[in-house]
């Protein structure tokens, strides 16, 4: 399938009319479609808009650089062509330039004038363009067959070396609907996939549980604590979420129901324990060699007071 380039030509105007037009054969010559902005003028920042586009659409940038800066564009205070070419760079296409020798622009200037070929008021701004474009490629050319050839051997080059996407013909193009309409069907899939995996990710589990479901069934569910057994002044009622978070140590330790064990102990044990085993955050466990039982917190419910912690060092939890 043939390729053809599209290569955007920029100059300035007046002085460059013959070299802009042997440009326009060479690449013609060569297969490909030039691209230029002969129609607009300078001075118009929507007109810049569209020359951008126009770079935007193009495979390889040329510029014809000969003795003159060109007009200056007020708000970068550069000319036309030096936005355009620092345009073409940013954007990452490849850009060559034909550089007019001086003995070809000092013959110019003896047949239109000097004031039509050299720059008579940015000269800084012009050799500052000019070092800059030195860094890419030139090619130094000392007549319009010079011009032709350059275009010629650089347009090879680049094909060599870039992958262009180019232009074809509808004609040579294979007919991909099918595989088209099958590519959108893996894309949709793809992201219902991925949006799901994205769910899982952000829940929390707790064993058969979610963390929040947990934690707000907890925090619902009161009890009231005597204060006989506990040594408060009078009895106190608190939820679930408190006790656990309160008697953490406790219960990752575990509590025991021998005798020897404390009123606090004996309480945690059947009355607060239960309800906390049901979220399977704690478990029972038999003590070898002994009738008496242990009760200690899970795995899950070790995991359930990790993502508590990770919220409590975001936020302030309000426990009762």
């Amino acid at each position: 399938m043939k390729k053809k380039l599209q290569v955007f030509i920029s100059s300035t105007y007046i002085d460059l009319k013959d070299e802009r037009q042997a440009s326009v054969e060479a690449i013609l010559d060569a297969g490909h479609i030039p691209a230029g902005m002969e129609l607009f003028k300078a001075g118009n920042d929507d007109q810049l808009q569209t020359i951008k586009r126009w770079i935007d659409e193009s495979d390889v940038y040329l510029l014809i650089l000969g003795g003159r800066y060109g007009s200056v564009e007020a708000k970068s205070e550069k000319s036309y062509t030096h936005v355009e070419y620092e345009y073409a760079i940013e954007k990452g296409i490849p850009v060559f330039a034909t550089v007019l020798s001086d003995a070809w622009l000092y013959g110019k200037a003896a047949q239109i004038g000097a004031e039509n070929v050299f720059e008579q008021q940015e000269h800084d701004k012009y050799k500052q363009f000019k070092d800059l474009v030195h860094t890419k490629v030139i090619r130094r050319v000392e007549d319009l067959k010079d011009i032709k050839l350059s275009i010629h051997t650089t347009l090879n080059e680049f094909k060599d070396l870039h992958e262009f996407s180019g232009w074809v013909k509808g004609s040579e193009v294979e007919d991909n609907t099918e595989i088209i309409k099958e590519n959108r069907l893996l894309l949709k899939q793809n992201k219902k996939l991925r949006e799901s995996l994205d769910k899982q990710a952000s829940t929390k589990k707790v064993g058969n549980f979610e963390y929040e479901e947990i934690k707000e069934a907890l925090k619902a569910k009161e009890i009231t604590l005597p204060a006989a057994k506990f040594g408060y002044e009078e009895d106190k009622k608190v939820n679930y979420l408190l006790l656990f978070i309160q008697f953490r140590n406790v219960f990752t330790t575990g509590i025991e129901n021998k005798m020897a064990a404390s009123d606090v102990a004996i309480y945690l044990y059947y009355s607060v324990a239960p309800v906390l085993m049901s979220f399977g955050l704690l478990e029972k466990v038999k003590v070898a060699g002994v009738k008496y039982e242990r009760i200690h917190t899970t795995k899950d419910g070790l995991k359930f007071l990790g993502y508590f912690d990770i919220d409590n060092s975001n936020k302030k939890e309000l426990l009762v």
